[in-house]
């Protein structure tokens, strides 16, 4: 999924010189934010050597790494710089405040001239646990079949925004979006929640196609027409900017594709054709498009739909049996 990339961010840290130690900074860790507006956010910041380091996830796009990383007293001071329709760069500092489990943030945008745009706005943050160790699947439980997929309409599933173009529909067993430009088109989920599980299904690329399958609405794997192109965690099977294919797997544009994925204790494995793309690997937080920066609730399987043509069929998941 290529989301917009204006939320692609450079974050500099202001304020004191000296690094905090790991074992000393309330920052260090991963935050999941619930950004202005309500969407999904992830702030990823780390201490080696005594230097801090930070990436960060706002709303759409990719997790980008930081250029610099400081704290300011008991303050972590963040600066995202995005560019406006003129191509003029906005400055948007944002500061956050730890208690314990939680952040306190704010942020402000000014133009390159320092002039304030707007009011400051409020938000959230809260820290995510470790991630555990890796699970042995040999030993992971799956409940029945349940097939997400009925060939014949869109019973079980609906729009995430009511008054989004759909371009959804089920022609000759196959759940299909159609898009044409200068419409928003919507994204796509099930009524039913899940927690942990296995998923397959069979999925056919159109010319160009950029779409996604999100796990509980949070983790996206990317499906994109990548066919002959290096590997990258934009392509075809990747979980969206944050875990890379070992290797290339795609079928050339018009085949149907099978994608095998397994999500147990926020850890992911991927077989797309036949081949392990992503074996067992640790997941360290939502991706671009999130419904919520949440990992520790059920919640639906979604299609991406916004952004172009593809199909689907046979989608079965099997849940986990705790």
């Amino acid at each position: 999924m290529n989301h917009p990339r204006c939320f692609l961010a450079v974050i500099a840290i202001l304020g004191s010189t000296s690094a905090l130690h790991a074992a000393d900074n309330p920052y260090v860790g991963r935050w999941a934010l619930t950004i202005p507006g309500g969407g999904a956010g992830w702030l990823g910041v780390e201490e080696n050597g005594g230097v801090l380091s930070s990436s960060v996830l706002w709303g759409g796009g990719s997790v980008v790494p930081t250029t610099s990383t400081k704290v300011a007293g008991d303050s972590l001071i963040v600066t995202r710089e995005e560019k406006d329709k003129d191509g003029k760069v906005i400055t948007e500092t944002i500061t956050a405040k730890a208690s314990g489990q939680l952040l306190k943030l704010t942020t402000r945008k000014r133009n390159p001239e320092g002039t304030a745009l707007g009011n400051a706005a409020e938000f959230t943050g809260k820290r995510i646990a470790d991630v555990p160790a890796p699970p042995d699947l040999s030993q992971v439980k799956f409940g029945p079949p349940i097939k997400l997929l009925n060939g014949k309409d869109l019973s079980g599933w609906r729009l995430i925004d009511p008054g989004a173009d759909n371009g959804w529909s089920v022609v000759d067993g196959v759940l299909q979006n159609r898009v044409v430009k200068d419409k928003h088109f919507g994204n796509l989920r099930t009524d039913a929640v899940f927690e942990d599980f296995n998923l397959t299904t069979e999925v056919r690329t159109q010319q160009g196609s950029n779409s996604g399958i999100y796990l509980r609405g949070i983790y996206e794997i990317q499906i994109m027409e990548s066919f002959g192109q290096p590997v990258d965690a934009h392509h075809m099977g990747a979980l969206y900017s944050r875990i890379t294919p070992s290797v290339a797997a795609e079928k050339p544009v018009g085949e149907w594709q099978t994608l095998d994925i397994t999500l147990v204790e926020r850890h992911l494995t991927v077989v797309l054709n036949g081949r392990k793309i992503i074996a067992n690997a640790p997941v360290l937080g939502c991706t671009g498009g999130a419904l919520t920066s949440d990992e520790f609730h059920p919640g639906p399987i979604y299609l991406q739909g916004d952004h172009s043509s593809v199909d689907y069929r046979n989608m079965v998941l099997r849940p986990v049996v705790k």
